[in-house]
């Protein structure tokens, strides 16, 4: 039996095989396609994002591949500019705050990383074609001949595959979902669109938009970078029933004659996405859990649909891997809690800027643009967009908890570098102590016990301990919310905070009480394979 069984290799899959083998859990794939999928389908990510892609080790590799978009902006069909989305080379998180990708690039890193780890097993071409629980774990119906499994482990036609717990990341149409009956909301919100894939292989494409929306009732368009090299188009359609004329070749060529030609460019794919509204009313079924677009689906406008899927693995990895420790499973009931919150705050501004970025109505377009034209002239820039933090779950009552925590740079024994690559991931415990505070012994052993990193953020001219913070994000973090110790999680959500060092013993008590062990755990990593 298997720890954990993730059923869908997209990069949500991927992301949250890498973390439960990373953290040393017995993992397999099962995967439907016999390859990867090798196309664009996502195309933007954030420095949320990018810190899980540092964390797994790729973001170096991947940076080449990238391009870092400094700006989004929305023009009418006359050329007028209406809105224009600032974002930062160095966010919240220590990356830039919007990268503009190719998937096929990150699925292979992706897939590299999962590759490399031996206790993950990754079984492509393999449907799932059924699930039954049982009281220690699910059984798994499997077809296929599982192509890229070992030997030892390849799976005959309709072999059964047992897991303790399943992760289902297997997309919009989710086997998985529908086999557990799982109803899902529906916010009502459905386009369809025509997304037409470049790439640029003549002359530099600087006058190409990077990231523009065309706000024309003719006809709205979406124009964005896929990286240095690929870019993409994305017409919204009457009617689904348009796409078998629209899609022929001539007519994709002739719709982005105002940028491209086929001097320069050569036509990847054309497909049609109805870009659709939907949350999944249960995530979790027993030992069975929904990822990604199987919990829940967004229309594209906020780029955050990828984003949220990995934002989920992050959340379930960490839960999961305490679980399969020994910790009591009702932890998993805060993953649902915590994220469908975020996730459907995401959907709710991603329907109101699509509603207003593809106006058909020409009276009622022109109204905006005039609107937004003014509101342009008198206020500048708009504020920046700003995501709610998590929902109730493994997080006490302070005003932080539930954020993000911010990811600067910081020096310790003479290394310097963001937080993480230094000082390294998992629960963290940082302490201002730039006045020469610092934790007693009985609660740093405390903090010890439960595998949670203590560190100190000092003042150099006081002491040689701790941590000196290069970039001043620390200590603004302290003296904005006036706290004196921080808790935060692997997915860099807090947990809590404490006012005072007397009130730090009361915190780590809250992840105690989520995470200590309630029974002998299994030997992590060791499980019994079919």
């Amino acid at each position: 039996m298997y720890d954990v069984a993730v059923i869908g290799y997209g990069p949500v899959g991927m992301v949250t095989a890498a973390l439960l083998g990373q953290a040393g859990h017995d993992v397999v794939v099962l995967e439907r396609y016999p390859t990867l999928y090798n196309l664009p389908r996502a195309a933007i990510f954030d420095d949320e994002t990018m810190r899980t892609f540092d964390r797994l080790g790729i973001s170096q590799d991947l940076l080449p591949t990238l391009h870092v978009q400094r700006n989004y902006e929305w023009r009418n069909g006359a050329g007028e500019l209406l809105i224009e989305h600032d974002f930062a080379a160095v966010g919240n998180q220590g990356w830039a705050e919007w990268y503009m990708m190719y998937q096929p690039y990150l699925e292979d890193a992706l897939d590299g990383v999962v590759r490399g780890l031996g206790n993950v097993e990754i079984r492509m071409d393999s449907p799932v074609t059924g699930l039954r629980s049982k009281q220690h774990g699910v059984d798994i119906q499997v077809e296929g001949d599982g192509g890229s499994a070992p030997a030892r482990a390849k799976p005959s036609v309709g072999e059964v595959v047992s897991a303790r717990y399943v992760v289902a990341c297997d997309g919009g149409n989710s086997f998985t979902r529908g086999a557990l009956g799982v109803e899902q909301d529906d916010y009502g919100f459905s386009e369809p669109w025509m997304v037409c894939d470049f790439r640029l292989t003549g002359a530099s494409a600087t006058d190409i938009p990077k990231a523009r929306q065309v706000c024309d009732p003719g006809q709205p368009v979406s124009i964005i970078s896929l990286g240095p090299r690929h870019h993409r188009f994305s017409f919204m359609l009457g009617s689904e029933a348009d796409f078998p004329v629209e899609r022929e070749p001539d007519r994709v060529w002739a719709r982005v004659a105002a940028y491209l030609d086929r001097s320069r460019a050569e036509l990847v794919r054309v497909a049609t996405y109805t870009f659709r509204s939907l949350v999944a009313e249960r995530w979790r079924s027993g030992r069975i859990l929904l990822a990604g677009d199987a919990a829940h689906q967004m229309p594209p406008f906020l780029g955050q649909g990828m984003c949220s899927g990995i934002r989920d693995a992050q959340n379930l990895a960490f839960k999961l891997d305490a679980v399969l420790r020994g910790a009591d499973d009702a932890l998993l009931d805060t993953y649902q809690s915590e994220r469908e919150p975020h996730v459907r705050a995401i959907i709710a501004k991603g329907i109101e800027l699509g509603r207003v970025q593809t106006m058909r109505d020409p009276v009622a377009a022109a109204e905006r643009d005039a609107r937004l034209i003014a509101q342009r002239e008198a206020n500048g820039r708009p504020e920046k967009m700003r995501f709610p933090g998590l929902g109730p779950g493994l997080r006490d009552e302070s005003p932080q908890a539930g954020r993000l925590m911010p990811h600067g740079r910081v020096e310790s024994a003479g290394s310097e570098g963001l937080f993480d690559e230094v000082l390294g991931r998992g629960f963290v415990l940082l302490v201002d102590g730039r006045e020469g505070s610092s934790l007693d012994a009985p609660t740093t052993e405390l903090a010890g016990a439960l595998g949670v990193a203590v560190h100190h953020l000092t003042d150099r001219r006081l002491t040689t301990d701790g941590i000196t913070d290069v970039g001043g994000v620390y200590g603004r973090w302290f003296d904005e919310t006036g706290r004196t110790a921080v808790l935060w999680r692997p997915d860099f959500y807090i947990l809590g905070t404490a006012g005072v060092l007397s009130d730090v013993p009361a915190l780590l008590k809250t992840l105690a009480t989520a995470v200590e062990p309630v029974q002998a755990p299994a030997t992590v990593g060791e499980g019994i394979r079919p």
